[in-house]
């Protein structure tokens, strides 16, 4: 990574794109926007800042022996994608089969949250997120699906509204068992509708 940028530097940037947009930067209603700006892109790529897998690393083992699925559905999000730093708008749906222990429910949201706050392509975040949970818990599978609209699309291009990506990942036993895999389906009922 090259040297970190300053925060003058990054609203000297907003303005440079303000002028190049056309608007004066200097004008009253854009004064404070260099800073709002730098501000707004600090929370919204705050996952650079974290390591998601901490996230995970307090488990629980007293569960009685459940080794049955566990799903935490329609997980929303915010993040951006990659090629035209436009927002994706979405729900993440996080399946597991734990091997003796559990992790609390608030830290599978914070994995999302962690990856959707960075520059995102969504069969990535995707993919991160399961290889997140299945290398850290070990659990005997993981499911994660996706589902995200795009901004990209729909205000720019092709402007296609009401479109979006469905996207999975499965690992361990929600690959090798068909029966897992659709029990983990039905429980989130993806589209439409439901």
């Amino acid at each position: 990574m090259s040297d970190p940028v300053t925060q003058d530097q990054a609203e000297e940037a907003v303005r440079t794109l303000l002028r190049w947009a056309g608007e004066d930067p200097a004008r009253e209603g854009l004064i404070d926007t260099p800073r709002r700006v730098a501000k707004a892109y600090g929370d919204w790529f705050s996952g650079y800042r974290v390591d998601p897998r901490e996230y995970l690393a307090r488990t629980f083992e007293e569960v009685e022996g459940y080794d049955e699925l566990i799903v935490l559905r329609d997980i929303e999000f915010e993040s951006h994608c990659e090629h035209h730093m436009a927002p994706i708008i979405g729900k993440a749906h996080i399946g597991y089969l734990p091997a003796g222990k559990v992790v609390g429910i608030s830290k599978l949201a914070r994995v999302v949250e962690a990856y959707a706050r960075r520059f995102q392509v969504q069969e990535k975040m995707t993919a991160q997120i399961a290889n997140c949970i299945q290398d850290v818990l070990q659990p005997r599978g993981v499911g994660v699906v996706v589902e995200g609209a795009h901004e990209c699309m729909t205000t720019r291009g092709i402007h296609k509204r009401g479109v979006s990506m469905i996207t999975s990942k499965m690992l361990g036993g929600f690959r090798e068992d068909a029966r897992t895999r659709a029990e983990f389906l039905r429980f989130i009922d993806v589209g439409p509708g439901r």
